[in-house]
């Protein structure tokens, strides 16, 4: 079924044709349809602006233009049109079509959508959080808008590939296993067993010792060799960190209804090496301060230095840079990806600017084959204008979140339904509650801040 907007575009561009074909026989752009919807309900439907560029070409009065397009269109579609202003066309919409269009969609289980005619291959990677950390009020966005477009992909017929970028690798686990090591071998003895908020106490103590402990440093770093190495007693101690986190994770992505693959730093390890040693074959690494960088060219810095993408520190370490450059060589070489869509907050656009131009440099990314789109978004802020925490000043968890949400639409459906039995309103508080979290979201402003209310979202 073809779109509304289409079949006015069909119609209009028919009459733009009859009307000035021949006038504007080596101009054809002109005679392109220019229809958008209108603002206003008083405006109609939709609006024709064509009447405004044809004027300067045609030398003509734009208002006798737009009179002269409306008398050659005749359509069971438009009731009536209207000229207003210097010439542009408000369209209004028959209600008998309108009418007729409904119960049509109504029939149609894909409501009218077109489906592709042959699928296409997007992985849309979000949420994405740490390993060790609790998934907090900012991972909100990405998680609720990368669902939203995933389910809006595999509705039009997509294959579509859901990725949790997870950070489950790199130094912050060399310090947790060397202080688990010391300070609660228990843990992995099997004999004690911990949440995730434990888990972030560790994590947070090992971080002091670290940074103040030069011994305890070299140990967490020799552990991180060992578990890069592939030692067997590192990556079960590994192993039973992520599975906590995990547990949390799935916790929150239960209750928000969220399908996803995990597909952590740690899958992209294999494959580090591999692409440092083929960038620099290339000849994109250059040398700087030990370290091997990219250097693309329209990225400075403010005192007008080229910015390094850097791909291998000067200790033989990789990073962020590294891992997300493996990340889109397999999604396209090995996946087959042909759009790739990745949904962060705004602070990492310049990375994936970076990393775009680089995929493109090293021959991994075509842009004629396949389209790369970084998402990014606004955060989150509490009544007060600034980021959303708790009242000890902490980022509010995201659970603690969802679970006040569920409390207070059950509460509202407590108070109006009687007759509902306990299990009854508690399921629909839970609807309530994680919708609302989800369309207050979804309704606000993609680049925008906004400031989340439970009074206004309920």
């Amino acid at each position: 079924m073809q779109t509304i907007a289409k079949r006015l575009e069909d119609q209009f561009r028919k009459a733009l044709e009859e009307a000035f074909g021949e006038e504007l026989a080596d101009q054809k752009a002109l005679l392109l349809p220019e229809l958008t919807q209108a603002t206003q309900a008083q405006f109609g439907h939709y609006q024709c602006n064509n009447a405004l560029k044809l004027s300067k070409a045609l030398k003509k009065n734009p208002r006798d233009i737009a009179k002269e397009i409306v008398s050659r269109l005749s359509s069971p579609l438009i009731d009536k049109m209207e000229i207003a202003g210097p010439g542009f066309i408000n369209i209004t919409l028959s209600n008998g079509f309108l009418s007729e269009e409904i119960e049509q969609l109504l029939q149609d289980s894909h409501y009218g959508v077109p489906r592709l005619k042959e699928k296409q291959r997007v992985i849309v990677e979000f949420s994405s959080p740490n390993i060790a950390k609790e998934l907090h009020v900012g991972h909100l966005r990405s998680t609720i808008i990368g669902d939203a477009l995933a389910r809006l992909f595999e509705f039009l017929g997509y294959d579509v590939l859901r990725l949790n970028h997870i950070g489950d690798w790199g130094t912050q686990f060399g310090m947790l296993i060397a202080y688990l090591k010391n300070y609660e071998p228990a843990f992995f003895e099997g004999k004690k067993s911990a949440e995730l908020s434990q888990l972030m106490h560790w994590y947070r103590e090992s971080k002091k010792l670290f940074d103040a402990d030069p011994d305890f440093k070299k140990q967490s770093q020799l552990e991180v060799v060992r578990l890069q190495g592939g030692d067997e007693a590192s990556l079960e101690a590994w192993e039973m960190i992520c599975d906590i986190s995990r547990r949390a994770f799935e916790e929150i992505y239960g209750l928000l209804d969220i399908k996803i693959e995990e597909r952590g730093e740690s899958f992209y390890n294999p494959f580090l090496a591999e692409v440092v040693d083929d960038l620099d074959e290339k000849g994109l690494i250059t040398l700087s301060e030990g370290a091997k960088c990219i250097f693309l060219e329209g990225f400075t810095a403010r005192d007008g230095t080229s910015l390094p993408m850097i791909v291998q520190k000067s200790d033989g370490g990789y990073n962020y840079d590294t891992t997300d450059m493996a990340a889109i060589r397999h999604r396209i070489e090995q996946e087959g990806a042909e759009r790739i869509i990745v949904v962060t907050d705004a602070g990492q656009s310049l990375h994936f600017q970076m990393l775009e131009k680089a995929a493109e440099k090293a021959g991994y990314l075509d842009p004629k084959k396949v389209q790369f789109d970084h998402v990014p978004f606004g955060v989150v802020l509490g009544p007060d204008g600034k980021k959303f925490k708790t009242r000890t000043g902490e980022t509010e968890r995201l659970i603690d979140l969802i679970y006040e949400a569920i409390a207070r639409a059950t509460a509202v459906f407590e108070e109006r339904l009687h007759a509902a039995n306990e299990k009854e309103i508690k399921q629909l508080g839970t609807i309530l509650g994680v919708d609302a979290i989800k369309y207050a979201d979804l309704c606000s402003h993609r680049l925008k801040d906004y400031v989340f209310s439970y009074d206004r979202m309920l």
